[in-house]
């Protein structure tokens, strides 16, 4: 690939394209040597040190334990889901009911953060699965889209890890995940287009039938409110 340009605005424009390298996220090799605490104080250092090139005042009361919040948030709550020691239990349960027809769980709340700029991406996940035998609790589809939603993400790889996951706990490919979010790189930076909202999908198995596909997209129009 010819790369026009320098190799700073290279990376800009892959940005700005959202553009993503692979469907796991890209992670190296010695990503979990380092303690969760010592992850914190190196983050603590790094922060601190970007905010006095930006020329803040450290001394000031309101600033001087920024630096440290900040390192616990991205350790152990925004970017928490990239340790695989917090990825969720799924227990599932056989079907003894013998339902058989499309399960949906919609309007997840979804917080998640931009790897482009680390700006957050929020919005909901609509999820659906019809059962081979295997059912799970409702609440595991919730901490599965949260867990690989709290990782530095692109939308599209985030649909297909939530659909793969669910895939490896229930044992069938009949799933599927739709996602509308708002990513504040759009609405808050550049463009600053505040209305636009990223619509992503993913389906798996017999999802990909136009008339199951569209079953599912029905049952997101259903007025649930209550």
């Amino acid at each position: 690939m010819k790369i026009e340009g320098t190799l700073e605005e290279h990376f800009e424009q892959m940005g700005n394209d959202h553009v993503s390298a692979a469907e796991d996220t890209p992670l190296r090799e010695d990503a979990f040597v380092l303690s969760d605490g010592e992850k914190i104080d190196r983050i603590r250092e790094n922060v601190r040190e970007i905010m006095l090139t930006l020329g803040l005042d450290l001394e000031d009361d309101s600033l001087k334990g920024t630096p440290n919040r900040v390192a616990k948030m991205f350790v152990n709550e925004v970017f928490g889901g990239l340790h695989p020691d917090r990825r969720p239990k799924s227990s599932t349960f056989s079907n003894k009911y013998k339902y058989g027809e499309m399960l949906v769980e919609k309007n997840i709340t979804l917080y998640s953060t931009c790897e482009h700029h680390l700006l957050p991406i929020v919005g909901k996940a609509h999820v659906a699965y019809i059962s081979n035998g295997t059912v799970v609790g409702l609440s595991k589809m919730n901490r599965i889209v949260d867990y690989y939603a709290k990782r530095p993400q692109v939308q599209e790889r985030l649909n297909i890890q939530i659909v793969r996951e669910l895939q490896k706990v229930l044992g069938t490919e009949d799933v599927a995940c739709v996602i509308d979010a708002k990513h504040l790189c759009v609405n808050s930076r550049g463009i600053r287009d505040i209305e636009s909202s990223t619509i992503t999908a993913e389906y798996g198995g017999t999802f990909k039938k136009e008339a199951v596909r569209r079953e599912f997209l029905d049952y997101l129009n259903l007025d649930t409110k209550f």
